[in-house]
């Protein structure tokens, strides 16, 4: 795989995998990404609700579902998004160019967002180094090492952005240990918090998101979005998968046993395990590189990393048969 000249490199692109390595016979096992590979099972979709335009009501039902999921306060803002992604675009543009420090290493297109954008952007390696910056970036659970900031810290600094400040918590991966979340306490200040149904929900290709935050700056937002910025379909998904609490209490048990055996086959391969969340892995070995090449050629594509060449991030599985073809590939390197 080859780094975009434009861009980071990112976990998923399966088109680049095929055409470095050649499309496997038995379709490829992609663990680049910290994406559930059990998506949530439980969608129907009519054709009217593709037909017309998404309305008030189905907005209202998959905020109102979001609201309770998230324990969003009453006094906060919560606005639908099309995938986190497009907020990172959007909110380097609602701000004169500003002093932007970010908790690193972390998900770069937070960094590469930013730059684009004409700010003065910093990567820090500690939270103590985020409270001189106009605006402050974190991700907690961290991608892609699983790093933790009690919410009591979170909470702390975002005392301090206020005036037009603003600390942004990207929450993607936090589904899995909910008690670190800080959405019970947003709603004040320049607190803004990312949720994504990408990862957890095993919903990636839906492209669905929330911010949350004071009203005022979640009306702004909504208003740079525009109108009908979320599909009904994605929508009416949203809803009902947010409104499942058997799922994702199941999921979340499910998801802690399978990292638990992941990290058991990856160790005895003689990996060592140094980072990650109930969905994702970081590892560590001298020879990733080589790897990486010996997994891809034998259809499973992990996650390198270009500025750590000992680094490799593997994914769940999923499946005894997935599980299987990965043994089989690490015992034969």
């Amino acid at each position: 795989m080859r780094v975009d000249a434009k861009g980071p490199r990112h976990g998923g692109n399966l088109t680049e995998a095929s055409a470095k390595f050649g499309a496997p016979a038995g379709g490829w096992l992609d663990l680049s990404t910290g994406i559930n590979p059990d998506p949530y099972p439980h969608i129907k979709i009519s054709a009217e609700t593709l037909h017309r335009l998404p309305t008030v009501d189905d907005k209202a039902a998959a905020l109102s579902a979001a609201r309770a999921y998230y324990r969003v306060p009453k006094s906060a803002g919560i606005a639908a998004v099309p995938g986190t992604q497009s907020l990172l675009q959007v909110l380097p543009f609602m701000r004169a160019k500003s002093k932007i420090a970010i908790l690193g290493p972390t998900y770069e297109e937070h960094n590469l967002t930013w730059t684009a954008g004409g700010h003065q952007v910093a990567i820090v390696n500690d939270i103590k180094g985020l409270d001189g910056a106009d605006v402050a970036v974190l991700v907690n659970p961290n991608n892609p090492d699983g790093g933790r900031v009690a919410p009591d810290n979170i909470l702390k600094l975002a005392g301090q952005f206020t005036g037009g400040r603003w600390l942004i918590v990207d929450e993607a991966f936090a589904d899995t240990e909910p008690e670190l979340s800080v959405v019970p306490n947003a709603g004040a200040g320049g607190l803004l918090v990312l949720r994504s149904l990408g990862k957890f929900f095993g919903l990636a290709g839906l492209r669905m998101g929330f911010v949350i935050g004071a009203p005022d700056l979640i009306q702004d937002i909504e208003a740079r979005m525009g109108p009908w910025s979320v599909g009904g379909w994605a929508l009416a998904i949203t809803a009902g998968a947010l409104a499942d609490k058997d799922w994702a209490t199941g999921t979340r048990a499910r998801l802690a046993s399978r990292r638990a055996q992941l990290d058991e086959f990856l160790e005895a391969a003689g990996i060592s395990v140094i980072g990650g969340t109930d969905l994702f892995r970081l590892c560590e070995a001298e020879n990733a590189g080589v790897l990486f090449e010996h997994l891809g050629r034998a259809g499973i594509l992990a996650r390198p990393f270009d500025d750590h060449p000992k680094w490799l991030r593997f994914g769940l599985p999923g499946s005894d048969e997935n599980v299987d073809r990965l043994k089989t590939a690490l015992a034969a390197f």
